[in-house]
């Protein structure tokens, strides 16, 4: 079975998308298949063996449609010149255009100030002079700049499938062929109805070029909707200087392979993902993780593509290459997300669905209605003249335009907006629940805290000091000697908690001396001699042994905060203690503070200790703990709270959190640098930052807002606007809708509702 998504030709209205849907459906092979009017794509599901994209593409094509090549990053500059092209070509024909709509406004504003008496009757050389320009300029508008909407009334007659350039089409084709019947049989039909010599021609030539100026407006708008791909294409580096054969060459991205060697100088765009093997520098990470400031990068540390070196240079080896890379991911992942659809789209796609076919039963009642009943009281020939500009007046203004782009726009813009703040949305149904959410689980270790030991406090016997969260501070000198010894004896270690306490004491220069008579007591700690001097590190149970007098208390109140101490001793004597923890994030207690001001209650689920785990959550302001649960136990609290009516969502690393993020409404991975599980969750946090969390909320609630406005507006629009195109209201007070009106109305309801969306942009998160 293949999934793939296809850019679609000729698509302009949620109408479009709906009769895409329900043609391609009936194909013998295809499974699903979903239209976007906001990318303009489909994604199909289709069996091979029983069809492919040729006889797709040939089955729409007979109904104005084609299928282009698979969006895809190698395509997307083609597709958007594609579009800039057919933007230029509309372009042209407005510029065509405007100078005849303003002079058919300036004749219809000339005779309805004539009828109203404020203004003298047109001279008659002037009048007979546009009499005959009039036609003229109609025919080109309909013919020429109208094409488009001719060939949708044409499909729909060989078809019986109507869209939204069907009900332009036939509603200015009737206003044209009425007014060139009245024009040529002006004398015979004057015979008989006196009162049929009034034309539309400005209608045809002012409504066409409303609607074809609203579809340029809209065209050029949607291209800024989805300018983050843009931006992210827009960060891969063409091309690479690696080493080969001894020897650096400069080489197109698409031609690096697995384990080459790049090298990398300042100000250069890194090309695809790898480890450094040489050299150090800052690099600006803010377009892949959105942080402001470049991080450091030694020896060891990954690097990603289309991230830039900012001063120094490096060497690094490529680990991932073309679509494997981070960016790549990004970028696959923003595409599919901004062609998906919300649940909230399914009430706006049925109306489409059905929305055009009532509409032509109602334009037809409407001119059967007023022929039927206004014939009496007015005349035949003004109830013809009314019943056809209502006519017109309802195919025009009831176009579904606005309806079909108010959810796809919103959503565009506010997947890319995500991207760029470092925030991976998976797809729109996401999106929209996560507004919903009410209750947020977090895994302590890699969410709280950065998932790696810390040392965070030092006691030396005599004079307690205690930094509290970890020691960023100016150490004296008694407590570098004292972190010098212990870091000597552990890096002849291999625990974890060992590798803490030297990897502080190398990026602080302390100096690690030679040791002797180095060994590994089991379960207790280590010893050995530094500068002559026989030294214990290890815990409380290793001092005990020794029979050394001491207070413990100090050391059982870090433990209970989930703390481990690390204890240095010689045979006589205690000279102090460091702990070692896995440190909070900086930004954690700014978050839940943040995440409680939106109404949010935050659970801590941690496999720790109880009242280590209630220490941490107290320090950042968390609710509820829940310690010492396993990954079934995750789970199982999630169902609970779904199952007492809570919205969940659910951020944890992405790996072993598996089952609950599957099980949350909205799974959010921590993901950081390249080992970013953006598979694995609904939402993935780029940077392992939880601040992030705070703002794909407000993200969500922001987008779902928009797309509520849209659909608002969108409806009250048409609710409105059919009945008095009708000439519902003319009884009562005399209302009737003007077609050039209702033109200029539908025209700039698109328009608004992508401003709308693209408003989106600039919110603060």
């Amino acid at each position: 079975m293949q999934n793939k998504t296809y850019k679609v030709k000729g698509m302009h209205c949620a109408s479009c998308a709906s009769i895409i849907e329900r043609t391609v459906k009936k194909i013998d092979g295809v499974q699903e298949i979903s239209v976007n009017t906001g990318t303009e794509s489909a994604k199909i599901s289709y069996d091979e063996s029983k069809t492919n994209p040729e006889s797709l593409n040939t089955k729409l094509e007979s109904l104005g449609y084609s299928l282009i090549i698979p969006v895809a990053r190698t395509v997307l500059a083609t597709g958007k010149s594609e579009k800039l092209a057919e933007l230029r070509d509309m372009k042209i024909k407005i510029i065509s255009a405007i100078p005849l709509a303003v002079i058919s406004v300036f004749v219809m504003t000339w005779d309805i100030l004539a009828q109203f008496k404020t203004q003298y009757s047109m001279p008659l050389v002037w009048e007979e002079f546009f009499h005959h320009l009039l036609p003229l300029m109609a025919t080109y508008m309909l013919f020429v700049v109208g094409k488009p909407y001719l060939q949708g009334f044409y499909r729909f007659l060989k078809t019986g499938k109507a869209n939204m350039d069907t009900l332009i089409g036939l509603g200015t084709s009737v206003a044209y062929f009425y007014s060139f019947m009245v024009g040529a049989f002006e004398e015979t039909l004057l015979k008989d109805f006196p009162n049929v010599g009034v034309t539309y021609f400005d209608v045809t030539i002012i409504v066409i070029t409303f609607i074809a100026l609203g579809k340029y407006l809209e065209t050029r708008s949607k291209l800024k909707t989805g300018d983050a791909i843009e931006k992210l294409l827009n960060l891969q580096a063409k091309t690479a200087l690696v080493i080969r054969d001894g020897k650096e060459i400069e080489i197109s991205v698409n031609e690096v392979v697995h384990g080459d060697i790049i090298i990398i100088k300042p100000g250069a765009k890194i090309p695809v993902d790898g480890t450094i093997v040489e050299g150090n520098s800052f690099v600006d990470e803010s377009m892949v993780t959105g942080e402001p400031m470049p991080a450091k990068k030694n020896i060891g540390d990954n690097v990603v593509a289309g991230t830039i070196n900012t001063t120094g240079t490096f060497n690094f080896k490529a680990t991932k290459v073309g679509g494997e890379t981070l960016l790549a991911q990004i970028i696959k992942m923003v595409e599919e997300a901004q062609s998906s659809k919300a649940p909230i789209q399914a009430l706006a796609d049925k109306i489409s669905a059905i929305f055009v076919p009532i509409v032509l039963v109602i334009a037809f009642i409407t001119l059967g209605a007023w022929l039927f009943f206004a014939s009496g009281p007015l005349g035949f020939s003004q109830a013809l003249s009314y019943g056809l500009m209502c006519f017109v007046g309802v195919l025009v203004i009831a176009c579904p335009c606005a309806l079909g782009l108010a959810t796809p726009t919103a959503i565009i813009v506010g997947v890319g907006k995500g991207a760029k703040e470092g925030i991976l949305i998976k797809d729109a149904a996401t999106l929209e629940k996560l507004h919903k959410v009410d209750t947020v689980i977090v895994d302590k270790t890699g969410t709280i805290t950065i998932g790696k030991p810390t040392l965070v406090d030092i006691e030396l016997a005599g004079k307690g000091r205690s930094f509290g969260t970890s020691l960023r501070t100016v150490l004296e000198e008694p407590e570098i000697e004292f972190i010098s010894i212990i870091a000597s004896l552990e890096k002849k270690s291999e625990h974890p908690i060992a590798n803490a306490i030297v990897n502080y004491a190398v990026e602080n220069k302390i100096k690690i001396e030679e040791i002797s008579n180095f060994e590994n007591i089991e379960g207790k700690g280590i010893r050995g001699t530094v500068n002559g001097i026989e030294y214990f590190v290890g815990n409380v149970k290793m001092i005990k042994d020794l029979g050394i007098n001491f207070n413990a208390t100090k050391i059982e109140q870090y433990t209970m905060q989930g703390k481990t101490p690390v204890i240095l001793a010689t045979k006589m004597e205690v000279i102090g203690f460091l702990t070692v923890a896995d440190e909070i994030k900086t930004e954690s207690k700014q978050a839940i503070t943040d995440l409680h001001k939106l109404g949010i209650k935050v659970i801590m689920l941690t496999g720790d200790d109880e009242k280590a785990g209630k220490y941490m959550a107290s320090l950042v302001g968390i609710d509820e703990v829940v310690a010492h649960v396993m990954p079934a136990d995750k789970l199982a609290k999630i169902k609970e709270l779904q199952n007492n009516g809570r919205v969940v969502a659910m951020a944890g690393d992405g790996v072993n959190d598996a089952p609950a993020l599957a099980q949350a409404d909205v799974g959010i991975a921590m993901g950081t640098g390249t080992d970013v599980a953006i598979e694995s969750a609904g939402i993935t946090l780029l940077h392992g930052d939880i601040s992030k969390l705070v703002k794909a909320i407000k993200l969500s609630k922001i987008t779902m807002r928009g797309i509520k406005q849209n659909l608002f507006w969108a409806f009250i629009y048409n609710i409105v606007g059919i009945p008095l195109a009708a000439g519902l209201f003319y009884p009562i007070f005399g209302w009737l809708l003007n077609p050039v009106f209702a033109g200029l109305a539908m025209a700039f309801s698109s328009v608004s509702v992508v401003s709308n969306s693209l408003r989106i942009k600039v919110k603060k998160l």
